[in-house]
């Protein structure tokens, strides 16, 4: 058993901070004011294969492991965790595209999303399901050259900004097996989009997306008719992981900024840090991390070596924002009085992170996921 990374990994771990406290770090608050996505901000991470790690070299993509776009993420979230979604998105996307399209889709789409000329989004979530995902309703109703898509997705992250989405879209009847997935344009007149005025992640332009008969031609179908659903599915169960990384990214470098204030401020004539009622909670809060962080990279391995990891990276899911939140705000009340100005970036990260608590997963469904794994599906909710 290795904990360790191996000498490639490390370099790229180091490769990616470097790039992301140059690059990334100096726009984090500034998007937040401004609550708009930057197209350079794409264009800056393709530009460093961030946006093509789960790609085939084929299609212009670096062919990356797992474990190298867990890295990538954690390392993005310590600098500007807003620009984790890039890599959220791209890898899930391209991961549903590379398994189900053909070779002629994958061809035509993937180079631009390697590019970051194409921005994806996934449009899952509707105004009445949520996490009943299974029970959508937006119709996708045949046509001569295709389908039409009719109805309103909402939470779409990115969905301000995307160029593409894939979208979910009942094909047929009730249930999981009659949904289908689709690969949409989304500059097309007859969708419309409203942003949500949101608490934390502004810049990444969560959105509602409406489909008013909207053109999908037939090659625009990933996958069988009927099997949307499961193949979308299926590539949560490692991006899950992904996303606790990068909210651990957002805690750890919160953390340093704490232990670092513990040192230098001084009060009754001596650092705080050597105060118990300071020290101990920050230690608890390096353990709590250090823990999360080893589910998230165990679930990434196991995807990368075959092996099941719905369980792992569930809890990966549920875990990992939850005490991100819990490790910032701790981290905000040491800096004191400094940190709660909107000059200091923790109290944006401490926004930004709550969100992923609810996205993509709440922590109960994560937690249905784990009590079957362990029970049995006969024995659990």
């Amino acid at each position: 058993m290795d904990y360790s990374f191996d000498e490639d990994q490390e370099a790229y771990r180091l490769l990616v901070r470097a790039f992301a406290a140059k690059t990334l770090a100096p726009h984090y608050q500034r998007d937040d004011k401004t609550a708009e996505f930057r197209r350079q901000l794409a264009l800056d991470m393709a530009g460093m294969g961030l946006t093509s790690l789960r790609i085939p070299a084929e299609y212009g993509g670096q062919e990356a492991t797992a474990v190298i776009a867990g890295i990538a993420t954690e390392e993005v979230g310590r600098a500007d965790f807003n620009a984790t979604y890039l890599i959220i998105n791209t890898a899930l996307i391209s991961d549903i595209i590379v398994r189900n399209a053909t070779h002629r889709q994958k061809s035509a789409w993937l180079p631009g999303i390697a590019s970051g000329e194409t921005i994806p989004c996934i449009c899952i979530t509707e105004p009445g399901h949520g996490t009943d995902a299974a029970s959508l309703e937006v119709r996708a109703v045949r046509t001569d050259t295709g389908w039409t898509l009719h109805g309103e997705k909402t939470s779409v992250t990115l969905g301000m900004a995307s160029d593409r989405a894939v979208v979910l879209a009942r094909t047929g009847g009730p249930g999981a097996r009659g949904v289908s997935a689709f690969w949409v344009d989304l500059h097309q007149p007859s969708v419309t989009r409203s942003v949500f005025d949101d608490l934390g992640s502004r810049a990444i332009g969560r959105a509602s997306i409406h489909f008013d008969a909207t053109p999908v031609a037939a090659d625009e179908l990933i996958g069988a008719e009927g099997d949307g659903f499961v193949s979308v599915m299926q590539g949560f169960d490692y991006s899950r992981a992904i996303i606790g990384l990068g909210c651990i990214g957002a805690a750890e470098i919160s953390l340093e900024e704490a232990l670092q204030w513990s040192r230098d401020r001084v009060a009754f004539g001596r650092p705080i840090g050597t105060f118990q009622g300071v020290s101990f909670p920050l230690a608890e809060c390096a353990t709590y991390l250090r823990g999360a962080r080893h589910i998230c990279l165990e679930a990434l391995w196991r995807k990368d070596n075959g092996l099941e990891h719905s369980a792992e990276a569930a809890m990966a899911k549920f875990w990992a924002p939850k005490l991100a939140t819990e490790v910032i705000h701790q981290c905000l009340l040491t800096l004191g009085h400094v940190a709660y100005s909107s000059d200091a970036a923790i109290g944006q990260r401490l926004r930004d992170v709550i969100g992923l608590e609810i996205g993509d997963g709440t922590a109960q469904v994560s937690k249905l996921v784990i009590s079957r794994h362990l029970l049995g599906r006969q024995f659990a909710p």
